[in-house]
């Protein structure tokens, strides 16, 4: 083969091995090549057609002997008929230009990078920090909640103050008696008016905070001190050191509607789920139990839905995930130092994450797949992770005892943790509360001016 076919034979197949992008441009150029085009029918000879498609092609084949003065005579009668087309399709208007494959601003959005949501600073010191003196430091009370209405209760010693978080102002609610006192548990009403009280002489108080009165006292349902409380629409749960977990109807004089038998220690945990159809209740026992109150009876010899035994130490920190109905995080005592999630419809155990020390509270983020555990020894630290990877997103540190109790503020951005070494501190662990939506005005009914005819 000689150089120069060499050459040129070489440069066609680097020609054809150009990269993606060179041989996209090949192909599109060929696309435009083979668009289709409908003639113009009335631009077109149709006879003349005719005749080169049958007569004219055999005569090309097979040309006649020819004579100058035959040849001359053709020329002359072609002129006259108008035989010197070679076309036979005529096109009578300029044909569209071609369609791109991929529109200019679709290939160029393609290559802009996508708007990526901005990494959220988590601050690391605590926003405010307030006194707490007589905080009383006991794992298996519950001294601290935030209400609805934006109102903080925290039981110091024998008595309850309100902290507003939108003013800062602080209010005494109730001092008890030294024989019937201290508080040892608080909870706030759905409607963020009325509160809940425990006792250490197995009562139950409820207030109403803005008219600063009693309403009335729950009692002989616990025979000892009601560590827990939480609320479910008009019913009252407690729990006390007796092990009974006891349903109370507020509305109505005979106020003890149902009792739960399954723990045999104190009940230090107790959190109803978002639906109010399951209770999960922990206990000094090491037990967790899962309560449904459809199938639930205090006539019933086994009353729990589920009997979960894998924690080895107490369970008191209890969260319901707020966009998984069924999914429930548990945390152990020093002994155990776990964070565990629990299917609450099987019962299975999901995953189980070591933490190292003593998990004294959870809870969940409102807005974010995240959660934030509060412990005790070593490091009595606020630790936020992230959910289901339980990566550690940031550590909070301040505290010199171990961190007993958190409450969420009800945008849920601000979090409130009390601790042994009484002291309050405020975090703004979950962000800044995003600004709401102006709601679209409802489009009226068709009609809606005409009475309707029954």
């Amino acid at each position: 083969m000689a150089a120069g076919s060499w050459n040129s034979s070489f440069n066609l197949k680097a020609q054809s091995r150009c990269p993606l992008q060179e041989q996209y441009m090949q192909k599109k150029n060929a696309r435009e090549n083979l668009d289709r085009f409908i003639p113009n029918r009335s631009a077109m000879d149709f006879d003349f057609a005719h005749y080169m498609l049958t007569d004219g092609k055999k005569c090309k084949e097979n040309p006649p002997a020819s004579s100058p003065a035959r040849e001359a005579y053709r020329k002359r009668l072609a002129e006259a008929f108008n035989m010197n087309r070679t076309r036979i399709l005529a096109f009578k208007n300029k044909p569209p230009a071609p369609v791109e494959l991929i529109p200019r601003e679709l290939s160029s959005s393609l290559h802009s990078d996508k708007p990526t949501k901005p990494r959220r600073q988590i601050p690391q010191t605590s926003e405010r920090t307030l006194d707490a003196p007589d905080l009383v430091d006991d794992y298996y009370l519950n001294l601290l909640d935030w209400g609805s209405s934006n109102v903080l209760a925290i039981a110091l010693g024998n008595t309850v103050y309100l902290w507003d978080a939108s003013n800062g102002s602080t209010s005494e609610l109730v001092s008890i008696d030294e024989e019937d006192g201290p508080v040892t548990s608080v909870s706030w009403a759905p409607d963020g008016q009325h509160i809940a009280i425990g006792l250490h002489n197995s009562e139950v108080q409820l207030w109403d905070s803005t008219a600063n009165r009693q309403l009335r006292t729950l009692k002989g349902g616990h025979r000892m001190r009601v560590g827990t409380l939480a609320w479910n629409n008009h019913i009252l749960t407690t729990g006390g050191m007796d092990g009974l977990i006891i349903n109370n109807d507020v509305r109505v004089r005979a106020h003890i509607v149902e009792t739960y038998r399954g723990h045999n220690q104190e009940v230090c945990g107790l959190k109803w789920s978002a639906s109010g159809q399951q209770l999960a209740s922990g206990g000094n026992d090491n037990l967790l139990h899962i309560w449904d109150r459809s199938t639930a009876s205090s006539n019933s010899a086994t009353q729990w839905l589920h009997r979960l035994e894998d924690h080895t130490s107490a369970v008191k920190a209890l969260a319901w995930c707020p966009f998984q109905s069924n999914l429930l995080a548990s945390g152990g005592g020093g002994g155990d130092r776990c964070i565990k999630f629990w299917n609450t419809h099987t019962g299975a155990c999901l995953n189980s994450v070591d933490t190292g020390s003593q998990v004294c509270a959870l809870l969940w983020s409102k807005t974010e797949r995240e959660l934030l555990s509060s412990h005790g020894f070593t490091d009595n630290q606020l630790t936020l992770w992230k959910y289901p990877s339980m990566v550690k997103m940031a550590e909070l540190n301040g505290h010199t005892s171990r961190v007993l109790f958190m409450a969420q503020s009800p945008d849920g951005c601000t979090v409130a943790s009390a601790a042994g070494d009484e002291t309050l501190r405020f975090w703004n662990v979950f962000g800044v509360p995003e600004v709401a939506k102006p709601t679209p005005k409802a489009k009226p009914e068709p009609f809606a001016h005409v009475n309707r005819i029954r």
